[in-house]
């Protein structure tokens, strides 16, 4: 017999595998920026060898997302996130018994397929619970934050205690698996899209997107191009330290996104969203600049640490300025923004590999500063041109 309680139970268990399923993809996306030193090591490869390992990882990342919008609309997300899972589980299995580097490499494609799809389709699910609500996905994020703030230690701290680093990957693997079973059962929305249903202005249009959404897919690219570039590099940037202290430093700085995300979650409705994500941006990128800049490692340190803190809330905003732009079609504008933002993580971190045999890690990183920059430019940008082509969904 079911009973009034059991929804809301449905419900708490649908945003727990929300939360883990984050927390996952924070963790696992840091695998290979933590284990960098080891990885460069054990395959022979220099820095420009990791930035074509991140091209491709970012490549089928966004790949990923796309399709997760795309089959969601089709499939529902009962089929799409747990393929997802599976995929995501074959890519870390084959970083960890990878025999060479081409093997190695080749396994980053399902594991970012997966990831992709992950991504974008928790954060459409996300969009149809909570419309228009900035601290929902905050919260959501925060778990990626949390994922990615506990990962580097524990690995960084594991390996120098002498524990084999193809252990961390292979049970991650594991893990990923086990919730990808629990998402088949779980009663989610889901995300079907009928073609006669009420939507808002038309997603695709004879220039293919809204100027609004265009501009706010650049915000998106911007940001995650400084975030993860950030993120895959800060360990080599701090390679004359010891790698507790490096693997710390990568730590610390997604603890900036966690504690950003946090309080976000909890404040960031009360502000209009817009606003609330370009002074984050600019935060971030000064912030950056200077950590760049500063001759000081500790307080180079504490300023990536506040960058992250910038960072943080300004994917979920961009995300809940794309709901509010096109509400009724949460999967497809969460596909194409996680699109977007991958393609910000495939133009110019790997690149950053190739800047650092050349000017050196810092001045790939300085270029994170500006970008972050950037994006506080294209969301003033999307809020002017949303305000004019659609005043009625401007909140």
């Amino acid at each position: 017999m079911t009973t009034s309680a059991d929804p809301v139970n449905e419900a708490r268990r649908v945003r727990f595998l929300g939360y883990l399923s984050f927390a996952l993809l924070g963790w696992a996306g840091l695998l290979v920026p933590s284990l960098i030193r080891s990885v460069e090591h054990d395959f022979g490869q220099s820095d420009a060898g990791l930035g074509v390992f991140y091209f491709v990882g970012a490549s089928f990342y966004a790949i990923g997302g796309l399709l997760s919008g795309l089959l969601t609309e089709r499939l529902g997300r009962r089929v799409t996130l747990p393929l997802a899972a599976v995929s995501m589980s074959i890519g870390l299995a084959g970083y960890a018994l990878a025999p060479s580097w081409p093997v190695f490499l080749l396994a980053a494609v399902p594991m970012s397929l997966g990831g992709g799809g992950i991504d974008a389709g928790v954060n459409g699910l996300f969009l149809d619970l909570h419309p228009g609500k900035g601290n929902a996905l905050n919260m959501l994020h925060f778990f990626f934050s949390l994922g990615a703030l506990v990962g580097p230690f524990a690995v960084g701290l594991l390996v120098d205690n002498g524990v084999a680093w193809p252990l961390a990957p292979l049970g991650t693997a594991v893990v990923v698996l086990a919730v990808g079973r629990f998402w088949m059962t779980a009663k989610v929305a889901p995300g079907r899209h009928a073609p006669g249903q009420a939507r808002g202005p038309r997603l695709v249009t004879p220039r293919l997107l809204t100027i609004p959404l265009l501009m706010l897919a650049i915000a998106i690219g911007c940001y995650v191009a400084a975030e993860i570039g950030t993120s895959n590099w800060l360990v080599r940037f701090f390679a004359a330290a010891p790698l507790t202290t490096a693997t710390a430093s990568l730590s610390l700085f997604w603890g900036g996104l966690a504690a950003g995300r946090l309080l976000a979650s909890r404040h960031a409705d009360r502000f209009s969203p817009v606003p609330f994500a370009v002074g984050c941006a600019l935060v971030a990128g000064v912030a950056a600049v200077a950590a760049v800049l500063v001759p000081n490692v500790p307080a180079s340190i504490a300023l990536f640490a506040l960058a992250g803190l910038g960072q943080g809330p300004i994917y979920p905003m961009i995300m809940t300025i794309g709901g509010n732009l096109h509400p009724g079609r949460a999967g497809a504008v969460s596909g194409v923004l996680t699109s977007s933002a991958v393609l910000g993580g495939l133009i110019y971190p790997p690149v950053i590999g190739f800047i650092s045999v050349t000017a050196g890690i810092g001045a790939g990183l300085f270029g994170t500063g500006l970008l972050a920059l950037c994006s506080a430019v294209a969301l003033l940008a999307a809020n002017v041109l949303q305000r004019r082509r659609f005043p009625d969904l401007t909140p």
